[in-house]
């Protein structure tokens, strides 16, 4: 050692540290990837993300070969300047150099490359990868032997070490990766995505029409009101009926219906030829199992039972698919038939409106485990049937109650949302 040159020692030691920067900076690099680009990426071809993605399908191998490479060159950079300070100054020396190489280590082969690893990922771990696979080879039996003592132990600590990695994502991750994702994916197309994932905890019983708010068809009136209605109907579709909706007949179609409205002999006898047969689903039916029900069965509109087979809504595809894309206007500004923008920046608003439907449009934040509709959430909070004046503040919207009739809440105004610091329960205002 004594006839190798200062620079020659030097040389190598600098070389020395670069190698623990590139394991250090590699080793934080691969980690970090994001492990569903980097399948994409590998599926799609890219070369270095295959590489990476093969050696990540068992870490404990990388790891090792990582680990055994940069304390072998941190051990020998350790020697190299345990001779340069003996040849400088002696036993003094060695606890200078001793120091000033843990602080060029911990400055230049930990923390820079570690930083600019986990900063860009992709550019350290790529190339990294074209190296590490043959080493992987050439050492793969000290790795192994490494490796098998390493699990030896893990398995006393009662660890069973497991290759591969579980990259499955809980409902909740998904929507908050979705939410991460800021521009890359609209927002439109990313609440479109979050409403999917929603589908699952919604029911039927969420969106449904009320039985009170179902316009139907009834057979026992005579023909000229029934044909009056059918072409004044706002809907595609008509659930026909004998005297009240327990004694649904089926659906009509209007569209088929308005092309036989022009034969003068036509009749209630003909009419009640072009109904379909009624389609049921329980009320407690998840979203996303109906539309697979609908789909199954050719159906685009159902009445809701429940437990007693009594009806008490009626839902359609284009409901579900709202709950997904929001509501379908012609104009995309329209706000619901049940919701009325004022000038004063208040919203007259139909009791009888879908409490999701309303924090939709409006963006309130009203609780919907409970009453599905404004009136029931009012209904529920005041224990009564409120008077005309009366002023609530529920989810911090301020709303007064404009109409009652039949011991129900027809109109609401809804004030814009406050803000309240201190967070005690809501109390009904004045009257």
């Amino acid at each position: 050692m004594d006839e190798i040159p200062l620079s020659v020692l030097y040389g190598t030691l600098i070389c020395l540290i670069v190698g623990s920067a590139f394991f250090s900076g590699s080793e934080t690099g691969l980690m970090m990837l994001n492990r569903y680009r980097l399948r994409h990426l590998a599926k799609s071809g890219h070369p270095g993300a295959r590489r990476a993605s093969n050696l990540l399908d068992k870490p404990d191998r990388l790891i090792g070969l990582i680990l055994l490479f940069n304390n072998a060159v941190n051990l020998l950079a350790s020697s190299l300047v345990t001779i340069i300070a003996l040849r400088h100054g002696g036993d003094a020396a060695i606890a200078i150099g001793t120091g000033l190489l843990i602080l060029v280590i911990l400055i230049f082969a930990e923390v820079t490359p570690k930083t600019l690893a986990a900063r860009h990922p992709e550019r350290i771990a790529f190339p990294a990868a074209w190296l590490y696979v043959p080493l992987l080879r050439i050492f793969y039996p000290l790795v192994w032997i490494v490796n098998m003592i390493a699990n030896y132990f893990l398995r006393l600590l009662g660890v069973r070490p497991e290759y591969g990695t579980n990259l499955e994502l809980s409902r909740e991750e998904l929507r908050t990766v979705l939410a991460e994702a800021g521009k890359r994916i609209p927002e439109r197309h990313q609440k479109m995505l979050v409403g999917i994932l929603d589908l699952e905890k919604v029911t039927v019983e969420d969106i449904m029409v009320p039985r009170n708010e179902i316009s139907g068809v009834d057979l026992d009136d005579n023909w000229e009101t029934i044909r009056k209605q059918i072409s004044e109907s706002a809907y595609t579709k008509l659930p026909v009926f004998r005297g009240s909706l327990d004694n649904v007949q089926g659906f009509v179609h209007l569209r088929q219906v308005m092309r036989m409205l022009g034969q003068e002999d036509l009749d209630k006898s003909d009419f009640e030829k072009v109904i379909r047969p009624v389609y049921f689903t329980p009320i407690t039916t998840a979203l996303h199992t109906m539309m697979l029900n609908f789909q199954k069965n050719r159906q685009r509109i159902a009445l809701v039972v429940d437990e007693y087979g009594d009806i008490q809504g009626l839902v359609t595809l284009e409901d579900i698919l709202e709950e997904i894309v929001g509501e379908f206007t012609t104009d995309p500004n329209q706000f619901s038939r049940d919701i009325h923008p004022q000038e004063d920046g208040t919203f007259l608003v139909d009791g009888g409106v879908n409490l999701r439907m309303l924090n939709r449009v409006l963006t309130t934040q009203f609780p919907t485990d409970g009453p599905k509709t404004l009136n029931g959430l009012v209904l529920e909070y005041l224990e009564s049937i409120p008077e005309p004046g009366t002023s609530v503040l529920i989810a911090n919207h301020p709303m007064e109650i404009i109409q009652t009739k039949e011991q129900a809440i027809k109109t609401v105004r809804i004030l814009p949302r406050i803000e309240i610091k201190d967070h005690s329960e809501n109390e009904e205002l004045s009257s």
